[in-house]
């Protein structure tokens, strides 16, 4: 029980750097809990045993704990603007995590240690390369801030198609000037650079559009 408090606290500790909702006393009850669940499964109905027609499978306790560990894990996972998600590593991590209990638990402790050191690789030494391995794909997008009153977005919607560009996602916001919204537009096919100067152009020269701003995506 105390080698699952510390293997699952070592896991934790990564988590507790950046203020996850899962943090080191998280990662620990979990893997301690995991642990006290797979010990029961497998020696605490021993006295029984004996019993006619009586029968243990250890792996059924085990089984409900790798899928009702979801529900914790679904907690630490955060739905932001943009279609971004956060808190998936955490999730994998508890599920692991308690995996590693389970594993501590069954009297795998070989199993459990070498996983411990896999997950600390993963978590703390891969993450300063994962931007130099992987670059995230990043779509093209327009930001506009408009006059309510002299340009509605029905005109938009046919500048955007005399240039045969489509997009994905837009998303319309106030702000402090009454007369003023916000237009965010996601397109949702890579446009040549030259076909886009030529909207961002169309799109100044129109009245009512007070600014323009062009992301292009990442190649």
């Amino acid at each position: 029980m105390f080698l699952a408090v510390i293997m699952g606290g070592a896991v934790g500790i990564d988590r507790q750097r950046y203020e996850w909702a899962a943090g080191l006393r998280t990662h620990m009850l979990v893997c301690l809990g995991s642990a006290l669940m797979m010990i029961v499964s497998a020696y605490g109905f021993a006295d029984i045993l004996s019993t006619e027609h009586v029968s243990l499978d250890p792996s059924r306790v085990a089984a409900q704990v790798v899928s009702g560990i979801g529900f914790l894990g679904a907690g630490t996972i955060l739905f932001l603007k943009h279609e971004v998600v956060k808190g998936l590593t955490t999730a994998a991590g508890l599920w692991t995590v308690a995996g590693i209990g389970l594993a501590i638990g069954g009297g795998l402790y070989l199993a459990a240690a070498f996983t411990t050191i896999l997950v600390l690789i993963i978590l703390i030494l891969i993450k300063p390369y994962k931007k130099r391995l992987i670059t995230e794909r990043r779509q093209t997008e327009i930001h506009l801030k408009l006059n309510k009153h002299a340009i509605s977005l029905t005109q938009l919607e046919s500048i955007l198609d005399q240039k045969n560009i489509l997009y994905n996602h837009l998303k319309l916001s106030n702000t402090k000037e009454d007369d003023t919204f916000n237009v965010e537009i996601r397109l949702n096919k890579s446009t040549s650079n030259k076909v886009m100067l030529e909207l961002i152009e169309t799109l100044n020269n129109l009245n009512g559009i007070k600014e323009v701003e062009f992301n292009p995506a990442n190649t």
